[in-house]
């Protein structure tokens, strides 16, 4: 527990912050998997369509430190390389 204001305040704002964490980490996951599901198919205009919706909250993502920058550029290749060949 924390022992001074200070402290119990960075304490509220850690939850806080890892609760909006948790969210955005959910709704990349959410778009990501859209994309997938879409490749799975074999529907190559709905999974460009997905990635075209799921590029933004990927950068997003990124921009705000909840996932790495490089991971990022990462899966938006392996999954523009995987629409690219069906």
């Amino acid at each position: 527990m924390a022992n001074h204001a200070s402290a119990a305040k960075r304490a509220r704002q850690s939850v806080r912050r890892a609760q909006v964490n948790r969210t955005r980490l959910s709704r990349v996951r959410t778009f990501v998997k859209k994309v997938e599901t879409a490749i799975a198919a074999g529907d190559k205009e709905a999974a460009r369509a997905a990635l075209k919706a799921a590029q933004p909250e990927l950068d997003r993502a990124a921009d705000k430190g909840v996932v790495a920058k490089n991971a990022v550029a990462r899966k938006l290749s392996r999954l523009t390389a995987r629409i690219k060949s069906i």
